[in-house]
């Protein structure tokens, strides 16, 4: 059975939390949230909310609810979400473009 968490839209570019993705994806549920909360990245923070939702919805699910020492980490994502576009003014009169990137993070569990 596959238990999972979204969030979308978070202020944090792809590239730098799926490093905190591939730390956690694959490791039991207890072992991944010691991670998160031993790790200094913003994108750790976010993907500790993100893993204690994916872990709630095992444990409240009303057909089998899951204990989180059983639960293991199936996949743990950050795909890219809308891009916010700025310009910053340039020398000789021309524009910069500042892309804002935003992630959306998936964790799917599984029963170990």
């Amino acid at each position: 059975m596959e238990f999972r968490a979204i969030t979308r839209s978070v202020r944090i570019s792809p590239s730098k939390a799926n490093e905190i993705s591939r730390l956690i994806q694959g490791k039991p549920v207890v072992e991944a949230l010691a991670i998160v909360e031993i790790s200094p990245r913003k994108a750790a923070r976010l993907f500790a909310k993100t893993l204690k939702s994916a872990v709630a919805n095992a444990e409240n699910d009303e057909k089998n609810s899951v204990k989180k020492e059983q639960l293991k980490v199936l996949k743990a994502a950050a795909d890219p979400g809308p891009m916010l576009k700025r310009y910053r003014p340039k020398a000789r009169g021309q524009a910069g473009r500042i892309r804002k990137r935003t992630s959306h993070f998936t964790v799917v569990l599984t029963e170990a």
